[in-house]
């Protein structure tokens, strides 16, 4: 009589399969969770924007600083 062991090498082999999908799977959650591009930079322009938005600066100045940073005729500051 075998007491139940013809099944116990199907089991033994699919045990490693089992944990390599399993730790497969994790790894993909990870790396499915984690930013693409890395962060994200603001450039000059998206917070003259934003702070224009919010209130922060006003009409006057938010076109003067817009004029400023799309000018490209004036040379680079530093």
């Amino acid at each position: 009589m075998m007491y139940g062991y013809g099944f116990g090498g199907w089991w033994m082999m699919l045990m490693p399969l089992l944990w390599t999908a399993l730790i497969a799977l994790g790894v993909w959650a990870v790396v499915r969770s984690l930013p693409q591009n890395g962060p994200h930079r603001e450039t000059p322009l998206e917070i003259l924007d934003r702070r224009y938005a919010h209130g922060e600066i006003d009409d006057t100045a938010y076109a003067t600083a817009r004029a400023r940073l799309t000018d490209r005729s004036r040379p680079p500051v530093g």
